[in-house]
């Protein structure tokens, strides 16, 4: 079995992490490396079966396969020059974070050329989801690289995986970054029924009615989010507001530059850009509820 570690514990890091952990086809402790070191020491004491890196350096020296998983493509960017000081050949890279699909050639290119194999492999589901085991892998590179990562996915860190065997690594984020545009619709769509059903008299409660008779699952968490007050109560956002943007913009660009729209992606945006405005870093794409709220005349926060 090979030596792994895994770099980046943001909110979907840390329970794939914890997961990889737990269950995972391990040889040793799970090597863990944060940029902010308190916070890998923590998830350390916490989690059996891992032990603290003292450098991104540090632990790709130690591992055979490495996960990344940070939140922009700068961060990935500054994470695999990093890696690429130590001689990685032979070694597997595999790199859970949802960025713009030309950022995923380049960082697949500089791998490659240091004879390392590369598999981009970015997630689908919230942090709850990556927490009990239940996201989706969406796995994009040479077979037989992808053949190594499948262990260490469905029923350790996943629960399936969409399989790009032999297709170009960007394939995979071009996937992600149309998927989470679904997400994001989704919020924009769920605010303004919300505020129109509370000022037409209809009501929040018999729209949430309907939802949950007819579009269980992630709609039913984002109308609980926005009518219990959640996107303007908690101190910490599930979701960024300045990530979701940086999703929102990657897909304005995949869209422009083969010549085609994305309107809705465009209104969301709009509203998250108020959001971050209105709360600064504790900004959730749940927020557009309070932007949609805030443009018919209501207050941002609800009185939930």
């Amino acid at each position: 079995m090979a030596q792994v570690a895994w770099i980046g514990l943001g909110n979907m890091g840390r329970g794939m992490a914890k997961n990889l952990a737990a269950k995972g086809p391990l040889s040793s402790p799970l090597i863990i490396f944060n940029r902010t070191i308190s916070r890998a020491n923590t998830f350390a004491s916490q989690n059996a079966n891992t032990t603290v890196a003292s450098s991104i350096q540090d632990a790709v020296s130690k591992a055979d396969i490495i996960f990344t998983c940070v939140g922009d493509d700068t961060a990935i960017q500054e994470t695999i020059s990093a890696a690429l000081t130590e001689n990685v050949k032979g070694k597997l890279f595999v790199d859970c974070s949802t960025i713009h699909p030309n950022t995923t050639t380049s960082i697949a290119a500089s791998i490659q050329q240091r004879g390392a194999s590369f598999v981009a492999s970015p997630v689908f589901g919230a942090p709850a989801m990556a927490e009990a085991g239940q996201v989706i892998c969406v796995l994009a590179g040479a077979k037989e690289a992808i053949d190594q990562v499948k262990p260490y996915t469905t029923g350790v860190i996943s629960k399936a995986v969409i399989d790009f065997s032999d297709e170009q690594p960007s394939k995979a984020s071009q996937l992600k970054i149309m998927g989470n545009t679904f997400v994001l619709q989704m919020v924009e769509t769920i605010a303004e029924g919300l505020v129109v059903a509370e000022k037409s008299g209809l009501g929040t409660d018999a729209l949430q009615g309907f939802i949950e008779a007819v579009f269980p699952g992630p709609y039913v968490a984002y109308a609980n989010r926005m009518r219990s007050g959640d996107y303007h109560k908690r101190a910490e956002p599930l979701f960024a507001v300045d990530l979701s943007r940086k999703d929102a913009r990657h897909a304005l660009d995949m869209a422009k530059s083969v010549g085609a729209t994305m309107k809705g992606v465009e209104v969301v945006d709009a509203h998250m850009a108020q959001v971050k405005e209105h709360m600064g870093a504790r900004g959730d794409v749940a927020g557009v509820y309070g932007a949609v709220r805030q443009e018919a005349g209501l207050k941002f926060e609800n009185d939930a």
